[in-house]
């Protein structure tokens, strides 16, 4: 039992990983449509974040290189592109554009990050290798898919023969946004947010070379990240009512997404990614639009279409492809330096989409 238990430990929680982060997206839709401020949000979720990951860094990592300056500028780096940006972006691209969509093109990262990385020389194209094609082709259906989504709606599909809209134009502050030209420019957001994140991964392994401690990293960047947004809401938002939280929507949405995902949720993926793989963990990616699209379908009104369908399935297929072109080169280069007694081990514990 209890071997089987080890096995289906880290799926399970890569599962619940996955769950709690659709569910911040689906409440990140309903604080906004309650007419709470994007900075706002922002704000407070970092500083949820913070006020999580500081004892949880304080009791995992006790011991801890010494800060230097290129640790502290590269920390403020990391609040800006995936806390002060990133945030801003996506809880913007949300009010312009439906969750199921902001969600297919939030899988586009994987794909971003490789085409800046072979951009500034981190990484090679090799194209003449098979991962190399998997990675270029992978690109390419991401890409392919993103426009797909845009730009073609087909045939919907109505899935539950009832529905709860809790997107009520009658009760709430704003209007749900449906229009093209809404939509086109949060899709502009989301890529762009896309790519704040893709440089924030570029910067956290720079990070982890010189500071290999994701807690107290992470929590570094949570309190710079909020120092940031609470100095550029209090230019932005000056509306002390934004910043008041009740106990409503806007409070649940902060604090489960600062404590819950930002939190427990990315000390599960760090256990999951030391046991497993950063492959592994990557895999589960999909499932955050599988279950956005299903429950904002029933509960936001959403609909989906032939249009999401094809984008979705070609967004994930060209993200598999870029995984395992780069599962395949990782397990070739720790292959290549491993001592001839251990290579049958590597082999043997291959991660899942490296076969």
């Amino acid at each position: 039992m209890g071997t089987m238990w080890d096995m289906l430990k880290p799926a399970l929680l890569m599962v619940l990983v996955q769950i709690v982060f659709s569910a911040c997206n689906i409440l990140y839709k309903l604080a906004i449509f309650d007419g709470m401020s994007t900075i706002v949000i922002a704000a407070y979720r970092l500083a949820f974040a913070a006020i999580t990951t500081i004892p949880l860094a304080l009791v995992f990592e006790r011991k801890r290189p010494q800060m230097t300056w290129r640790v502290f500028y590269l920390s403020l780096l990391s609040g800006l592109f995936a806390g002060t940006l990133f945030q801003n972006l996506f809880y913007g691209a949300l009010v312009l554009a439906s969750a199921t969509l902001v969600s297919a093109i939030y899988n586009l990262i994987p794909t971003i990050t490789f085409v800046l990385a072979v951009s500034f020389g981190l990484e090679k194209l090799n194209w003449g290798a098979p991962t190399g094609k998997a990675k270029v082709t992978g690109t390419i259906l991401g890409l392919v898919g993103a426009l797909v989504l845009v730009f073609y709606k087909g045939v919907e599909f109505d899935i539950w023969p009832f529905k709860i809209n809790l997107l009520d134009p009658e009760d709430k502050q704003i209007g749900h946004v449906t229009d093209t030209t809404s939509e086109l420019l949060g899709v502009l957001c989301v890529v762009i947010s896309c790519f704040c994140f893709s440089i924030w991964l570029i910067i956290q392994a720079k990070i982890s070379e010189v500071y290999p401690c994701p807690q107290s990293s992470i929590a570094l960047m949570s309190v710079i990240g909020t120092i940031q947004c609470v100095i550029l809401g209090f230019i932005v938002e000056r509306d002390l009512n934004q910043w008041k939280l009740g106990w409503d929507i806007r409070l649940l949405t902060v604090a489960f997404s600062g404590i819950g995902a930002s939190g427990l949720m990315i000390l599960a993926m760090a256990w999951v990614v030391q046991t497993k793989g950063p492959l592994y963990a990557s895999a589960f990616n999909p499932l955050l639009l599988f279950i956005v699209a299903i429950v904002a379908s029933m509960v936001l009104d959403e609909k989906l279409n032939l249009g999401s369908l094809l984008g979705g399935v070609l967004i994930v297929c060209g993200l598999y492809a870029v995984l395992w072109g780069k599962g395949r080169e990782t397990q070739k280069k720790k292959i290549a330096q491993a001592p001839s007694e251990i290579i049958g081990d590597l082999e043997a514990t291959t991660p899942l989409l490296s076969s």
